[in-house]
């Protein structure tokens, strides 16, 4: 029998967390979006009202339709308020213990029928999923950011992830206007498996001399057609994010071609972590 959603809850206020929300609602289903603090969660209604009003005076969305998505989002700080969700997402820290501990949370919170999915970019689902005491009904939901424009999911099977759950999950992404691409639970997926090397090995160059940031990020705009280059690509993502990304391809393949640049270290060590700080390769200072 073929799994319903109808209702989602949405762990996690923060970037991802409310992009993921706003999506859903858009999409015209009611969500829960729960964080640890009210200041928090404040935060990511306010966040999701200022980009609803942005596409509003593009004229791509309709000051009813506004009106009509965020009323379909819930705050809270109680995770008993999920308790009657169809889908639950959680988009906490990329921090396998605190995700671990949330799944055994939800486990009994929700409903036994509930989905739990995950939004980690990099750590094993199937290691997650293994905490639930039902790990047939946990999968991975892999936005990008910023997750009401950018297109895919990536769908990733835990070991233990049924069919049904999976089938249901992709058919979600679908219903919400973005398109899925299911993979196997490997490190850092498809997309970061790829990428985040990609601008490791463009910070190597720069720590080495070969080039400046400047002229790697040009080099691959011109040269491989990138829309952005590498480096401003890791300022917007955050060098925290990357270098964390690098450290579980790294520890998780024990394969030293996946080493973290010592460059990417310092300047995480420095606090230069991009957009985010307004230093990382580029400043960003007003």
């Amino acid at each position: 029998m073929a799994i319903e959603i109808r209702k989602i809850g949405v762990i996690g206020a923060g970037t991802m967390g409310n992009g993921i929300a706003q999506t859903f609602a858009a999409a015209g289903f009611p969500v829960v979006m729960r964080d640890l603090k009210p200041e928090f969660v404040e935060r990511g209604v306010a966040t999701v009202t200022k980009s609803l009003d942005r596409l509003v005076s593009k004229e791509k969305m309709s000051a009813d339709d506004r009106d009509a998505t965020l009323a379909r989002i819930t705050g809270t700080t109680e995770l008993s308020a999920l308790a009657d969700c169809d889908l639950v997402v959680e988009a906490i820290l990329e921090v396998f213990d605190l995700k671990a501990a949330l799944i055994a949370e939800l486990d009994e919170v929700c409903r036994p029928d509930a989905i739990l999915a995950t939004n980690t970019s990099s750590i094993s689902v199937t290691r997650i999923a293994a905490v639930s005491k039902d790990p047939s009904r946990v999968i991975g939901m892999h936005f990008f950011n910023p997750v009401p424009l950018m297109q895919l999911v990536e769908i990733i099977r835990a070991l233990q992830t049924s069919d049904a759950v999976c089938d249901a999950v992709t058919a979600m992404v679908g219903a919400v206007g973005k398109e899925a691409k299911v993979s196997k639970d490997s490190y850092g997926f498809v997309v970061n498996r790829v990428l985040i090397p990609m601008i490791n090995e463009a910070v190597n160059c720069v720590a080495e001399g070969v080039a400046t940031p400047e002229d790697v990020d040009d080099m691959m705009k011109l040269g491989a057609n990138h829309p952005m280059g590498p480096l401003a690509l890791a300022d917007l993502i955050g060098l925290d994010v990357c270098l964390n990304i690098m450290e579980t391809l790294y520890n998780g393949f024990d394969d030293p071609k996946y080493r973290p640049s010592p460059l990417l270290k310092q300047m995480c060590a420095a606090g230069y972590l991009g957009r985010k700080t307004g230093k990382g390769f580029f400043d960003y200072g007003s």
